[in-house]
């Protein structure tokens, strides 16, 4: 009976993928493309620069290849391009162990000298940006623009003066924390709640990231620290790569209701990321049973996982229990979502590709695939001026009312 259910949910998933995708219509799929080239598109957050960095980038060498034409990955130039994506926030990703082991400062400024160095060795393709004028100036001249967030506070350590040397180094946004509390603030994917929220040392963070001009990213944290940073802060918030928890229960570094909805108040943008696990709890629940019913199925065999025999399984397993993935629509869903509880203005996108690894859905596997989502919000009824919001309008917002708020600080 468990497996049978199973059964039908996927086949029910490949049936809802034929028909969003065997049946197009094409007139709107042309309109969906000329939208996707025409606005500006902001993604919240692409994780290329820490992927390079394990797949042992040498900045005193160019890797041929990457980011303009790659096989690898989520992202290039090329798929960029076709897919109409203008302005992919490069996350300056820092692990949490190194809150604790050290060299968070050093892998943080290793990271940006790799973007520093993509854009000066392939000038022609790639261009730093620091604000909207910067990414509409790119995109003008044909190129990509990689304006930069990085992701958890951890490089600040206890030194406020390291908010502004960051952003004179070309960070936009920081996301507050990652998967540990830290000493910014708690994080949603930890159960230690070490300050329920900010830490006194955090409000002072929050301060001199509004006066340098840097977008608070409430991504990651605990929804104590969410709550309490919106009441504190006067300018509008991100969520960078967050969807809705009313689609995945339980999946705290998802948002709530109650919290999209004060997300109006704040003025703020959530930046939907597009990793199946963020998308459909049920998805996650098949492809963990698939894994435990391997699991047993190599224990009662005898085999290890790692043998020639075991890989062989484990191959064969895999071919006739395929892994499932959400969709386009279920992105669309949780846009929907975000516009029936806040309003068009607070809604954006943050795929978070290069970081969700084999997760992504079905008409959205890498870069070139904006125009699907375009796509599916035309054919819900959303206007050309609804669009261009979602694509960058909203962020743009955001991120100039942040930076006129820091001149006047």
């Amino acid at each position: 009976m468990y497996r049978l259910k199973y059964f039908v949910f996927f086949v029910l998933t490949f049936a809802i993928s034929f028909h969003v995708y065997g049946q197009k219509d094409l007139k709107l799929l042309k309109k969906a493309n000329k939208l996707a080239q025409k606005y500006v598109i902001v993604d919240g957050h692409v994780d290329l620069p820490y992927r390079l960095k394990v797949k042992n980038f040498r900045l005193e060498k160019e890797y041929l290849g990457i980011p303009y034409q790659t096989t690898d990955g989520d992202f290039d130039y090329v798929r960029a391009r076709k897919g109409g994506l203008d302005a992919p926030f490069m996350s300056i990703f820092i692990p949490s162990r190194l809150q604790v082991d050290g060299g968070a400062k050093e892998l943080a400024d290793s990271l940006i000298n790799m973007i520093e160095y993509i854009a000066a060795q392939q000038n022609k393709y790639f261009a730093i940006a620091k604000s909207p004028k910067d990414v509409i100036k790119a995109k003008k001249k044909g190129k990509i623009a990689l304006p930069m967030g990085m992701e958890n506070g951890a490089p600040i350590e206890s030194d406020l003066s390291r908010i502004a040397y960051f952003k004179n180094r070309g960070i936009s946004y920081i996301t507050l924390t990652h998967g540990k509390d830290n000493f910014i603030c708690d994080s949603s994917y930890d159960t230690t709640r070490t300050w329920n929220g900010l830490s006194p040392f955090g409000y002072q963070v929050l301060d001199e990231m509004q006066r340098t001009g840097i977008m608070v990213d409430i991504s990651h944290v605990s929804d104590s620290t969410y709550y309490q940073t919106i009441r504190y802060v006067n300018v509008p918030v991100i969520a960078s790569h967050s969807s809705c928890r009313k689609f995945t229960p339980g999946f705290e570094r998802n948002m709530s209701d109650d919290m999209i909805t004060k997300i109006k108040g704040n003025g703020g943008v959530i930046m939907v990321n597009f990793g199946s696990t963020f998308l459909d709890s049920n998805i996650e629940k098949y492809n963990d049973s698939m894994r435990t019913e391997l699991r047993n199925l190599l224990v009662d065999k005898g085999l290890d996982e790692k043998s020639e025999e075991g890989k062989k399984f484990t191959e064969a397993f895999q071919k006739s229990h395929p892994k499932l993935y959400s969709d386009v629509q279920k992105v669309a869903d949780h846009i929907d979502h975000i516009v029936a509880l806040a309003g068009i203005d607070h809604v954006g996108f943050g795929s978070d590709y290069d970081g969700v690894g084999d997760s992504l859905p079905t008409g959205l596997k890498d870069v070139s695939d904006f125009p699907n989502l375009i796509y599916e919000l035309l054919t819900r009824g959303y206007s050309d001026s609804d669009i261009e919001k979602m694509c960058s309008g909203n962020v743009f917002r955001v991120w100039n009312k942040v930076l006129e708020y820091s001149k006047v600080m």
